[in-house]
């Protein structure tokens, strides 16, 4: 049994990591033909990411997917910690599962992910949820086969928890859950320690993959056919300076708009690694998609100080001035977090006046959520939940208005559309923009799922538009 070391999980010391290759027992493979599993994602990006490599694993072990839990021989959960609400889903599941468990008793269940590097959740795990067989982390993914193997093979729990990232492994096998669009890592763990948040101990320090490596795994999209890319990182900005001297997240990107995948875009992005070069190079190739995440949490330059931003409001204003004006038609959304302990109202008004001043055409908007470990939660000044729930609903009529705003600005524009499916409510085609943009439209004629059309926009809503292929 090996369990989370939150002292572990900060160190960020100067040990090398080595890159290393995946591989499977061959007596594995096949092993459990004839078995299903089922897999609930919960999270970002990356979980989602991680999770395509897991469903690939288990394929390799024999299993098939079912999507009714209550029809699987194993059970994972692959869970996020960022916010208590992912918490509770995650142990609602389990629930379900444990009735499961009553009636079928040889099934086995597994959670991995972000939760599982918690040491309270495993404490949690340990006392009074003894029905779940395996717990592993976020650091040994590509152990999947031989821990399934054991929780299956052994009547004793397998709980396998690294409170250290371990070497980097390429060559993972990959099943992606959508034929046109694809997420492709480039950096994991983030080293930012923002007080508030939970990433840095459970996703560990700032590693990145290799240059060629991540140019090898674009190339093969490319020739799959694939037209957009997303990159991935708790931090994509921070890309390289753990690895390179001289080759960092701008060189990259304009390496990957020479692949002529047709779209690309990145994310998360901190200001503080957010770069001139950066700038420049979206600003030069049309196939990088002119919409910037840039999250701000805070107008207020005491809370920013308070949640260990390492920027100020004007400094942010400065770097979200330079990208408005130097590539021409950038949309930028955000990241606004309000009732951070300390707030007050002044503050909250701050944080107003910095979003009057941006008018951003996206924002994800979050009361405080107390994560256990995390620096925020020693704070004493803590907002009662009214005020922080009246903020958000203030917050929200704010940037709703210029969602909209910045939505009619598109009435009679013609943008070009990656096509994703077809509304079952409306049973019309939807994608997105360049812009990011979500675009509900009509066309007269057979459209392929992956095809980039033109659309003009005849009509807008808040949070999205419709319109028609030209």
């Amino acid at each position: 049994m090996l369990l989370p070391d939150k002292k572990e999980e900060a160190s960020r010391d100067k040990r090398k990591y080595k890159t290393i290759d995946y591989t499977i027992d061959k007596k594995l493979i096949d092993k459990y033909k004839g078995k299903t599993f089922y897999l609930k994602t919960y999270g970002c990006q990356m979980n989602e990411r991680d999770s395509e490599t897991l469903v690939a694993m288990l394929k390799q072990l024999g299993f098939e997917e079912v999507e009714d839990y209550k029809k699987a021989d194993f059970l994972l959960l692959n869970t996020c910690s960022i916010r208590e609400n992912a918490h509770n889903k995650a142990f609602g599941m389990l629930g379900r599962f444990k009735h499961l468990k009553e009636t079928k008793p040889d099934i086995v269940i597994g959670l991995c992910g972000c939760m599982a590097q918690e040491t309270g959740v495993c404490e949690e795990l340990l006392k009074n949820y003894k029905f779940v067989n395996l717990v592993f982390g976020t650091h040994n993914l590509d152990k999947l086969p031989e821990l399934v193997d054991k929780a299956f093979e052994n009547d004793e729990r397998q709980i396998e928890v690294f409170s250290r990232e371990q070497d980097l492994v390429e060559e993972l096998p990959v099943i992606r859950s959508n034929k046109y669009k694809a997420y492709v890592n480039i950096i994991y763990g983030c080293d930012k320690f923002c007080t508030y948040c939970i990433v840095p101990y459970t996703r560990g320090r700032e590693r990145s993959r290799k240059k060629e490596d991540i140019l090898k795994e674009v190339d093969s999209l490319v020739k799959d056919g694939y037209k957009e890319i997303t990159i991935l990182g708790q931090n994509v900005n921070a890309y390289g300076k753990d690895l390179y001297d001289d080759y960092f997240m701008g060189e990259l990107l304009e390496d990957i708009a020479k692949t002529k995948i047709p779209r690309i875009r990145f994310m998360t992005s901190h200001p503080w690694d957010f770069t001139d070069k950066m700038i420049d190079v979206i600003a030069k190739y049309d196939n990088i998609m002119p919409s910037v995440h840039l999250p701000v949490q805070s107008g207020s330059n005491k809370i920013l100080k308070l949640m260990g931003r390492r920027y100020t409001k004007e400094s942010y204003l400065e770097l979200f001035n330079k990208i408005k004006n130097k590539i021409p038609g950038v949309t930028i959304s955000t990241d606004i977090i309000v009732g951070f302990p300390g707030e007050e109202e002044e503050d909250f008004q701050e944080t107003i006046d910095l979003v009057n001043y941006c008018k951003y055409d996206n924002a994800f908007t979050f009361i405080y959520s107390e994560r256990e470990g995390t620096p925020a939660c020693r704070l004493k000044e803590v907002i009662p939940m009214e005020v922080r729930e009246d903020r958000l609903q203030r917050l929200n009529e704010v940037v709703n208005k210029y969602f909209l705003e910045n939505n009619n600005k598109l009435l009679g524009k013609v943008l070009p559309v990656l096509v994703e499916g077809i509304s079952d409510k409306k049973n019309i085609y939807y994608g997105y923009s360049d812009t990011n943009k979500l675009v509900n439209f009509t066309s007269d004629k057979e459209l392929n799922f992956g095809d980039i059309v033109d659309v003009e926009i005849t009509e807008v809503h808040t949070w999205s538009i419709d319109g028609r292929v030209k």
